[in-house]
């Protein structure tokens, strides 16, 4: 069987990147994740776009303003992130949804992250990192035991997105195999799986933890401000295409 790359399914049926892994994600296309890479069966996609008509493109300033940033330059930034703070790291919007791949991931996540549920359990959980009111970044465990931060991605008063820091372990680590044996079951995973894996994880000492909560709202600024550039960028182009609009208008009736 033949699979296309996200790569190829852009060129095939021209939506953007974060639309086609949303598809993915909710069943509205035929695909497999490979690791950390979504694969997509050609017969079944083309099967599936003779049935249906194709996509319209995406016009970017009708996305959220989130999801038109550029995803290389945020991949980047996540890299960087990860790389300073010593643990995972991914960007999401404010409903949980990836907007980068989790760089750095720890031996843990990486043996489990290909299972079908698990994506959807990570951005459930990132998702409620979105609805906690702490403005300030702060360690606290997640569903499955991992210590994780977040700080706001925004503009102005609108909150766009979060830089997420995870996958560290908190000072009792491993948990007991009953408690191992539950976190597999939340993730949709064999028990001996989550057992095999269990320490590979991040452990930082409490000057790494603390130097992680300082760095990590830096990155978030660093978003924010891309954001608010493409923000500002969009209102532009919308005053030119007005302005076009009224110098065309103004010849159609002179």
């Amino acid at each position: 069987m033949t699979y296309l790359t996200t790569r190829d399914l852009q060129d095939l049926i021209r939506v953007d990147k974060s639309t086609i892994y949303r598809m993915a994600e909710d069943g509205r296309l035929p695909a497999v994740k490979v690791g950390r890479q979504w694969r997509f069966p050609e017969a079944a996609v083309r099967e599936m776009l003779g049935q249906h008509p194709l996509p319209e493109p995406v016009n970017a300033a009708e996305r959220p303003l989130i999801e038109a940033l550029d995803s290389s330059a945020i991949q980047a930034i996540a890299d960087l992130a990860a790389d300073a703070l010593g643990a995972m790291v991914v960007i999401t919007a404010m409903d949980g949804q990836p907007l980068t791949e989790v760089s750095n991931p720890c031996g843990l996540y990486s043996a489990v992250a290909s299972h079908p549920a698990v994506l959807r359990q990570c951005i459930d959980t990132w998702a409620h990192y979105g609805t906690v009111p702490e403005l300030t970044p702060a360690f606290r465990p997640s569903q499955f035991d991992f210590l994780c931060a977040r700080s706001f991605i925004r503009v102005g008063n609108e909150l766009l997105g979060m830089v997420i820091v995870g996958g560290v372990a908190p000072k009792v680590w491993p948990p007991q195999a009953v408690r191992i044996a539950e976190i597999a079951t939340g993730l949709g995973v064999e028990a001996v799986l989550v057992a095999d894996h269990i320490e590979e994880v991040f452990r930082l000492d409490e000057d790494e933890l603390d130097r992680a909560l300082s760095l990590l709202p830096r990155f978030a600024v660093v978003v924010s401000h891309m954001a608010a550039s493409a923000n500002q960028l969009v209102s532009r182009l919308d005053a030119i295409a007005s302005l076009a609009g009224d110098v065309e208008t103004a010849r159609s009736t002179s």
